[in-house]
């Protein structure tokens, strides 16, 4: 039994592409908005983006577009028709929430940009999630993940000083992207419900990922500083090191003395001076690394992890690989995976609860949409078309 969401009354036009658009809608959609994924006919690019299931690049197999349409409807729409822009307005006057990350000007040279839309709906709240924003002498530029790292900053910190500067894995500025869309959409709608107005949200990738590094730009406001990368060689302790099996990451503190640290790792060596505080254990940071890895070299990180955590209290993690994750205990105990049944791919389970409300939680309604799925209920039940005029917009290359 489906319990009321948070945004039921809701229904919201995702006409964007790729991962942070899509991501952020779906965030609304899992919190019980009507979203409908409006397409081009020949479906929008996250459909190409692979990996596909069994290595099938198949439109209705993308994995990325599995994840990011969850609970959507599906309808195609050609928005650089006149009867496509058209159509979509008559969309807008029925709904509360656009979601685009069109290159800025593009929607404006349709007639579909906020100014034009506000005009038919008053209400309506378009979010906008570009890689530098609406506006500025970046705005026309075209992005990529690694660009919003290397431009946000964020680059220029990871890694080594030895090296040039390290992209961390995946595509987190677009799905920190979407979290702030979803988050600022949010915000806009509760102040909509007062003023009885909407606006216009703009999201930029490269600001959403900057505005992540809390002591990074303020050392640099304050006093000129610049954090840098850190040293190549004395500095695993704290950072990723290798044992038997797998990687981790141990740091003094949490509930643990020094002497219980060194009671873990084993060697009496590091209880002398030279390794009694931080400041000793940095200066002499490549003995100290290289005793902590020839301590750990046959010990299994799961084991060495729950002896840390659960015997000493200590702060320590493990490297977690995907298969790791997919029988992490802490992830199933909170019901953070979910069973999706795809009829063309089948059953996958996916990541789903990114975080959890008690009255008004996340739910799993339907798997993502096949191209133009739910065609014929938006425009006939939503917008009083008949199946004929289906038949014709069909012929005419406008759905």
């Amino acid at each position: 039994m489906m319990m009321p969401g948070a945004m039921d009354d809701i229904r919201v036009l995702d006409i964007s592409q790729g991962i942070a658009g899509p991501f952020c809608a779906k965030i609304l959609a899992d919190f019980g908005a009507d979203v409908i994924k409006v397409e081009p006919p020949g479906g929008e690019t996250g459909r190409t983006m692979g990996p596909f299931f069994h290595d099938d690049p198949h439109p209705e197999k993308s994995l990325f577009f599995l994840l990011l349409n969850l609970n959507k409807r599906g309808a195609t729409l050609n928005l650089e028709t006149k009867s496509g822009q058209n159509i979509f307005k008559e969309l807008v006057r029925e709904s509360d929430v656009v979601v685009e990350s069109f290159k800025p000007g593009y929607l404006a040279s349709l007639g579909l940009d906020y100014e034009s839309l506000e005009k038919i709906n008053p209400r309506v709240v378009m979010t906008s999630i570009t890689y530098f924003g609406q506006y500025g002498p970046y705005s026309q530029f075209k992005g990529e993940e690694i660009l919003a790292y290397a431009m946000s900053g964020i680059m220029s910190i990871s890694g080594t000083s030895d090296r040039e500067p390290l992209k961390h894995g995946g595509f987190q500025a677009n799905y920190e992207g979407g979290l702030n869309g979803a988050l600022s959409t949010a915000f806009t709608l509760l102040l909509r419900d007062m003023t009885g107005e909407g606006q216009h949200v703009d999201v930029s990738l490269q600001e959403v990922v900057n505005s992540t590094l809390v002591t990074n730009q303020p050392f640099y406001s304050w006093t000129g500083a610049v954090q840098g990368r850190r040293r190549p060689a004395g500095t695993l302790f704290g950072n990723v090191m290798p044992c038997k099996d797998g990687y981790f990451i141990s740091q003094a503190g949490g509930g643990a003395t020094w002497d219980d640290i060194v009671k873990f790792y084993g060697p009496e060596v590091l209880k002398e001076e030279r390794f009694a505080n931080n400041e000793q254990r940095v200066v002499n940071g490549e003995e100290f690394d290289r005793i902590i890895i020839e301590a750990v070299k046959d010990r299994e990180m799961h084991e060495m992890f729950k002896t840390a955590s659960e015997q000493y209290r200590m702060l320590f993690g493990i490297v977690q690989t995907p298969k790791d994750l997919a029988n992490c205990p802490q992830l199933e105990s909170r019901n953070f995976y979910q069973e999706v049944d795809h009829p063309v791919i089948g059953k996958i389970r996916v990541p789903f609860r990114l975080f959890n409300m008690s009255e008004t939680p996340s739910q799993y309604k339907m798997p993502a949409p096949l191209l133009g799925q739910h065609n014929e209920e938006v425009y006939t039940k939503l917008l009083r078309y008949t199946k004929d005029d289906l038949v014709k917009l069909r012929e005419l290359n406008v759905i």
